[in-house]
């Protein structure tokens, strides 16, 4: 019977279990693994230490035993309702020991499981050649300045059955000084790879696929080099909607700054450095008294705008001729209606 399964065959199998610690499986995991560790971190920890403080054996010793209660455990809770028919996909981080012994103790049970081939170093091999690989796409950029309703419409253009690349949700970040999401904190570097990776290998090629367009970084997390290049590349669609939309438009977008006036007066506070604590502290007052009106408008004006313009310089001819997409207000009838338009 095969032991081992390589990394073009995962897709054959019922589950994919990832039996690496809990903070290796957040760092990055495959796509849609479970997590049922053979060692958690504290252990895998201490296995560690004994192996480079007294020897191989001694910590074979000691983590033979912790990883027999772990599979034990993992056999009670997570998989006694798993039929006779299950195949499971087992891997850690190199296809070695923590997986050979999981996937061996299922395979005793009756189910034909099977380890992953390299673990998830060969995962990662694979992340990384896919996107050093100049993705074969039409990729159309959508263009405006800030509040404008770019993702609005790759939502609307998605929710019509279009191709688009949400870079600002893979990233779980609106890309932009106050683009952080409270309360959520963004993928690693290596998470947001692999579902970007994913994404891009998801995509028709004869087809059109839509992106925002985007800075190298979005918030912490910085886009492939290729990726950027192709971006650089595509063709552009400029939308526009008058300031007053685009200030109800935020007002909306942005509303649970209205239930949190402090947090947003400490993102504000990055923003000294660009434009002074006099004009900081004018903001934090109309977050204090609620004139977020007022504030946004603000931003818009003396923020966001000139940093678009200015980061848009380079690119002047190219956006002076690129189509206009008018949005006379940002809301789902008219997003809708651009959004027919476009996939038409």
């Amino acid at each position: 019977m095969p032991f081992a399964a390589t990394l073009a065959q995962r897709l054959e199998f019922d589950e994919v279990i990832d039996v690496r610690s809990p903070a290796e499986y957040a760092d990055d995991h495959l796509p849609g693994a479970i997590n049922c560790p053979v060692l958690d971190d504290a252990e895998r920890a201490r296995v560690g230490t004994i192996y480079k403080q007294v020897s191989p054996f001694e910590a074979r010793k000691v983590g033979g035993a912790l990883v027999s209660r772990n599979i034990a455990r993992h056999l009670e809770e997570r998989f006694h309702d798993r039929p006779k028919s299950w195949r499971p996909l087992v891997y850690c981080w190199r296809g070695g020991q923590r997986s050979g012994a999981m996937t061996l103790v299922l395979q005793q049970v009756g189910w034909a499981a099977r380890r992953l081939e390299g673990g998830y170093k060969a995962y990662r091999r694979e992340v990384v050649r896919l996107l050093e690989t100049p993705p074969d796409l039409r990729l159309r950029l959508l263009c405006g300045p800030t509040g404008s309703g770019k993702t609005a419409l790759l939502h609307a253009i998605a929710a019509q059955g279009g191709q688009v690349l949400d870079l600002e949700g893979l990233a779980r970040h609106k890309g932009s000084a106050l683009g952080v999401l409270p309360g959520e904190a963004q993928p690693s570097q290596k998470a947001f790879e692999s579902a970007l990776a994913a994404k891009l290998a998801s995509f028709d090629a004869a087809r059109p696929v839509y992106a925002e367009s985007e800075s190298k970084t979005v918030g912490s997390l910085r886009l492939p080099p290729v990726l950027f290049q192709a971006m650089g590349a595509a063709e552009r669609l400029w939308l526009d909607a008058p300031f007053e939309a685009r200030v109800d438009f935020l007002l909306r977008d942005y509303d649970y700054f209205l239930q949190a006036p402090e947090w947003l007066g400490q993102r504000l506070d990055r923003l000294v450095e660009l434009h002074g604590k006099e004009t900081v502290a004018r903001w934090r007052a109309l977050a204090a008294a609620g004139e977020w009106r007022e504030l946004v408008a603000g931003l818009l004006r003396e923020h966001y705008d000139p940093a678009y313009h200015k980061a848009s310089r380079r690119e002047f001819a190219r956006l002076q001729d690129a189509p206009r997409l008018e949005l006379a207000a940002i809301v789902p009838a008219c997003l809708e209606e651009r959004a027919a338009q476009l996939l038409s």
